[in-house]
């Protein structure tokens, strides 16, 4: 006879309720826990103080109750995807036979540039996907990720990362969405559908403020007041589980005005749960319930950090039970943690199992069959391919050097970054987070590099490469070289940036945080002695994020700015540089024009622009948002808006001609931008309010209309709700934050509004 809560028919709740009454306290914490198979073998850390916290499990012993989920297990170590498939198999099934319950666990795995598992395809990093102003297209790309990892018994994915750009030197911007709150929440839910749309968990993190942190150092505090963490913070997240349906979220290292957000019940509970209505699960970053005792040291013991975590509303603690288990057993056993929060977060996690089919009677978690498993296939690497395409963003074309012409008859290709196909991946790449742990493996995937791209691009020119000098380490011995193969070339194209790894391994990724916004090491000296030579300079850059420009400005033919664009980042590049194809990527983040100083984003009120003056430091950027150029041209007129007049809870419609006025097709991102001149506190001078990526043809012209609600014109107020007030709204359209082509003013009518939840947090864009 089927059991209640394995019986399909039943309501979701139901089943539930009726698995949750047979448990014991041990199996219930059992559901809270994880496990970490192997990582004790690992030498080097993939997660933070990984080393301290690593210990062997037994999975016989941690599993004996139950558990709640596994932990990495493809990415750990190189494995391949139908063993792995066949492992991680036999371990749901010694859960099944072997625990009272029987109950799967849910396994996770990163997936924030791709599926991170050996032969995955490694897509462009998330800066990238920013940068293309195309959800559509990420949308897609997580649905192909999604549909690998369910392919092998993945169940939920640890990612997008929905943290705002604050700083450029830390070391995570590689891992957003770029630096407006608008583009991060657009983007970071076509990601959520994505994946959700393939059956897997996604999981936003991290939650939240992290990226706000001192001197952008990792795991740093975070001094921020309650609306900049309103307006800026928090809206990405609300509109990922409003409209993207996600249905996990991670909590965030750190602590805000001193309150660590894992044990924030205000953050996790009140605001999450009571006023955005979630009801997934939280779960914990790694090892974040322990740092409450070790790093945080709010709690005494690893008893009190869980208590401390659960009563906050963290669900499930990850990557091992640390705090989750005994500990946390021993207290509720002698009535200091009261069961109730315990079932509390059970039913989350059994609900989420119940969605999985994971207690379904039939669920049977055998991979059939010894086929090899293909998890780079062409249809991955051809969206693959139209991201890195799409993301490159033409800075400066000063003497028209590119497209490069026909006739060039020879290159010096200069850079650390020009023959190293591990420089397109990001921190979280399979070839750049696990495989350096495991020496002897191949990335697993075909990748090409620059060099190799360029020589197939242009297979009649003289391509003479140096390195010039290595990503990091201070060794001046190859820019003499160097500079002797520029002086001999036509064109020189000088490619620097970033090598992504973890913990201070690298210039890029986590940990990988930058005292200033200098190009690292002596690539900056290599870059001088290139533009001295007098040889034309195309400067590419390859990071993780933005690095100051301004002294290359004036100086380099051309730069061209990549933000790590995954395994076909080589074939993209020189298509770029050839002419092939038409760069149409826009900024996410601004380029700084000096390499101090300036940490701020465009996101600011007018003091924290050029005050004229007041300082003697000028923040203006080298290159500001939403900025990039293209081989062909685009005009704009015929603007409009179809009131000049609406109610504050009203809408308008504003909109624009916009023309391709060059010989070549391409693809234009028109942007809407809103202003506030007068408020009752300070606004930013602009803000990007809608976007619509539209491709034309020479001589082609369309009309792009945004349908503009006045809840999206909303702020925290003195009193610290959000509203809607009567006044003049600047309304701007543009190719970026300051090539503004039209200006025009509407004008909101009517009582201030106080709005919550259910405001409108989208601005639609059609073209027609």
């Amino acid at each position: 006879m089927t059991t209640p809560w394995a019986d399909p028919a039943c309501p979701h709740d139901e089943r539930v309720e009726a698995l949750l009454s047979e448990m014991t306290l041990e199996e219930k914490l059992a559901q809270l826990g994880s496990a970490w198979l192997g990582v004790e073998r690992v030498s080097g850390n993939v997660a933070p103080m990984q080393d301290v916290f690593t210990r062997h499990t037994d999975f016989g012993q941690a599993s004996k109750d139950g558990l709640g989920h596994l932990t990495r297990p493809f990415g750990t170590k190189p494995v391949e995807p139908a063993k792995g498939a066949h492992q991680l198999a036999s371990l749901q099934r010694e859960l099944m036979d072997t625990t009272r319950l029987g109950i799967p666990a849910i396994a996770h795995e990163e997936c924030l540039t791709g599926f991170t598992t050996h032969r995955a395809s490694v897509f462009p990093t998330p800066l990238a996907w920013a940068a293309t102003f195309n959800p559509g297209l990420v949308e897609r790309m997580a649905n192909a990720i999604g549909t690998s990892m369910r392919r092998v018994g993945v169940h939920q994915g640890l990612s997008p990362v929905l943290d705002v750009v604050r700083d450029y030197r830390w070391g995570r911007v590689e891992e957003t969405l770029g630096e407006d709150p608008y583009l991060v929440a657009t983007t970071g839910t076509a990601y959520v559908s994505g994946l959700e749309s393939a059956g897997i968990i996604a999981t936003l993190k991290h939650f939240a403020g992290y990226s706000a942190s001192k001197a952008a150092r990792n795991h740093a505090p975070v001094s921020m007041g309650p609306r900049e963490f309103a307006d800026v913070i928090l809206p990405p997240f609300e509109t990922a589980i409003r409209e993207g349906g996600a249905r996990s979220v991670m909590n965030s290292y750190a602590d805000v005005d001193g309150m660590p957000a894992g044990a924030d019940p205000g953050l996790l509970t009140r605001l999450l749960r009571e006023d955005w209505g979630f009801e997934g699960t939280v779960v914990s970053d790694y090892w974040s319930v322990a740092f409450l005792r070790t790093m945080h040291r709010i709690a005494a013991t690893e008893g009190e950090a869980g208590a401390r975590a659960l009563t906050a509303g963290i669900d499930v603690e990850l990557p091992d039970t640390l705090c989750y288990g005994e500990p946390l057993a021993h207290l509720v056993r002698e009535g200091s943690v009261s069961e109730a929060l315990v079932d509390r977060a059970v039913r989350r996690v059994l609900r989420q199992k119940v969605e999985l089919g994971l207690l379904d009677a039939d669920f049977a978690p055998e991979v059939t069959g010894d086929d090899p498993i293909d998890l780079d296939p062409p249809a991955h690497r051809a969206i693959a391919r139209e991201l890195a395409e799409q993301s490159i963003v033409l800075l400066d074309n000063r003497e028209g050097r590119l497209p490069l012409a026909a006739d060039t008859r020879s290159i010096a290709l200069i850079g650390p970054c020009a023959d190293d196909a591990n420089a397109f991946f990001g921190c979280y790449s399979f070839p750049n987070h696990v495989l350096p742990h495991h020496p002897g493996h191949d990335n697993g995937i075909e990748a090409r590099t620059l060099l190799d791209a360029l020589t197939t691009e242009l297979p009649g020119t003289r391509i003479a490469y140096e390195q010039g000098c290595p990503v990091k380490e201070i060794d001046r011995g190859g820019i003499d070289p160097a500079v002797d193969a520029a002086r001999q070339a036509d064109v020189c194209i000088a490619v620097v940036g970033d090598r992504a790894a973890l913990f201070g391994l690298g210039t890029s990724g986590e940990g990988c945080d930058a005292e200033d916004l200098s190009l690292p090491g002596v690539q900056g000296e290599l870059v001088e002695a290139l533009l001295a030579t007098g040889t034309p300079v195309v400067l590419l850059v390859v990071s993780g994020r933005p690095y100051a420009l301004g002294a290359y400005a004036d100086r380099a033919a051309a730069i061209v700015q990549a933000f790590f664009p995954g395994e076909e980042g080589g074939p993209a590049l020189a298509g770029v540089l050839c002419g092939r194809i038409n760069p149409s990527g826009k900024l996410p983040v601004q380029v700084p024009r000096t390499a101090g100083g300036q940490p701020g984003t465009y996101l600011h009120a007018p003091l924290g622009g050029n005050t004229q003056g007041v300082s003697n430091l000028d923040p203006t950027p080298a290159y500001p948002f939403g900025h990039g150029r293209s081989y062909t041209t685009f005009a704009y007129d015929g603007f409009g808006v179809s009131a000049e007049e609406i109610a504050t809870d009203g809408e308008v419609e504003i909109s624009c001609l916009v023309r391709n006025t060059g010989d070549l097709p391409g693809s234009e991102v028109v942007q809407l931008y809103t202003a506030d001149p007068v408020a009752q506190l300070p606004r930013p001078v602009t803000q990007l309010t809608g976007f619509m990526r539209v491709h034309l043809a020479p001589a082609e012209e369309r009309r792009v209309v945004f349908r503009l609600h006045a809840d999206r014109l909303a702020y925290t107020g003195p009193d610290l709700h959000r509203i809607v007030e009567p006044g003049e709204i600047t309304v701007q359209l543009g190719a970026s934050s300051t090539d503004i082509r039209w200006s025009g003013a509407i004008r909101l009518t009517g009582p201030t509004r106080r709005v919550g939840h259910a405001r409108v947090l989208h601005t639609p864009a059609r073209v027609d």
